[in-house]
């Protein structure tokens, strides 16, 4: 819209400029006024090609471009020049020379400018002392030049600032869209690890209670105490499913009750595998984030289960301290004779964590999350024990200094 009405008015203008020009006061000095008349279709005939040139379907080839356009302003700018230098009211034509250096300015770059701006002032002065014209055309003529010059590289810096905050601002908008697809996916990879680890903490202990029941309808001959199993087995799934929609819950809800929960889970574990598990809270509680929660409490499910597998019946000692900088978590079991527990730490790891079986995420799953926390996990034998330790930092990531202070 702008450019079609910059056009229009640039061509509205050749009416009254050919007026006062030919009509007005024709110059007195010989061979101004066919010279004016010449100045004036060229002139015309330049604006016209650069119209053409604008207007042009899909634009001109850019060698093209880069000859043309500069090519049909100068003829314009000198032409402009050249005529307004004649004398008479012709001296109107100098807005062509002016026009042009404005439009050339916010077009093409600041070299092909100056060229311009040095074309014209030749041709003025050069036609100021052909027509024998005073100081007022030797000085005011150049100094118009310059401020066409000017107010055009003035727009070129506006245009200019006016696409790069277009660009800053679809960059923006797509950083954004961005940031919220990042936001999505890691909303699904929140759940799908929960869901994960809920289900494979249930389905761990019930394939237990399965085996239990199994062993005591073929080998004990002990049907009532394998159809208890088998209902506690039935238990246990319900309880696998609340604890997912739990679980799924906590991610979109505010923190929940670290201690409380832990407790809870510890008095099922004891509950169901008939084995001592003893809760400790040291420390004052705080509020501890969502995921934090969650993180600590699957590494406690995880800890318990590895011990209901591999050391049955042994009894399991928690520990959660809240320290003012984060909460630790320890999980002691006492190992049985045989227990694989060790022999499931994964070779050349160096980590100290086992697997579950069958090639489960275990552990290493639970000491990833943590990592994503910035906690740290570790767990080894100390004696005649399996100890798990977890620690988790609640204080927020310093921000980096700018590069600039």
């Amino acid at each position: 819209m702008l450019r079609v009405a910059a056009w229009f008015s640039r061509l509205a203008g050749l009416v009254p400029i050919g007026l006062l020009t030919f009509l007005v006061k024709k110059p007195t000095e010989p061979g101004g006024a066919g010279t004016q008349a010449v100045v004036y279709v060229v002139a015309c005939l330049g604006l016209l090609a650069l119209l053409v040139i604008d207007v042009w379907p899909g634009g001109l080839p850019d060698r093209a471009a880069r000859v043309l356009l500069p090519g049909c302003h100068g003829v314009v700018i000198v032409a402009g020049c050249v005529g307004a230098s004649a004398g008479g009211t012709g001296d109107v034509l100098i807005s062509f020379s002016v026009g042009s250096l404005m439009a050339a300015g916010s077009e093409l770059g600041l070299i092909v400018v100056l060229w311009l701006a040095a074309l014209g002032l030749l041709a003025v002065e050069g036609g100021a002392v052909v027509f024998g014209q005073g100081v007022g055309t030797l000085v005011g003529f150049p100094l118009l030049l310059v401020v066409g010059t000017l107010v055009g590289r003035n727009r070129a810096a506006y245009r200019i600032q006016a696409e790069q905050a277009a660009a800053l601002l679809a960059r923006h908008e797509q950083l954004r869209a961005e940031e919220r697809w990042a936001d999505i996916l890691g909303e699904r990879a929140r759940i799908a690890r929960e869901i994960h680890d809920v289900l494979a903490h249930s389905l761990g202990a019930l394939s237990i209670q399965i085996q239990t029941a199994r062993a005591l309808f073929t080998e004990l001959d002990e049907p009532e105490r394998a159809l208890d199993v088998l209902a506690t087995a039935q238990r246990m799934v319900s309880d696998g499913l609340t604890e997912t929609r739990r679980a799924v819950l906590a991610l979109r809800t505010d923190s929940l009750p670290l201690h409380e929960e832990l407790a809870r889970v510890a008095a099922e574990h004891g509950d169901v595998y008939s084995v001592s598990v003893r809760c400790v809270i040291e420390g004052t509680p705080h509020p501890v984030p969502a995921d934090a929660t969650i993180a600590l409490l699957r590494t406690a499910s995880e800890c318990l289960m590895n011990a209901a597998k591999h050391a049955s019946g042994r009894a399991v000692d928690i520990t959660l301290a809240y320290v003012p900088d984060g909460v630790r978590l320890s999980v002691v079991t006492e190992l049985a004779d045989g227990s694989r527990a060790a022999a499931d730490e994964p070779a050349g790891s160096g980590t100290g964590v086992p697997q579950t079986i069958n090639g489960g995420y275990g552990l290493t799953g639970i000491q990833e999350r943590l990592r994503l926390l910035r906690g740290t996990l570790d767990a080894g034998v100390r004696g005649r024990e399996w100890v798990v330790a977890a620690e988790l930092p609640l204080v927020p990531c310093p921000t980096p200094e700018r590069a600039d202070r």
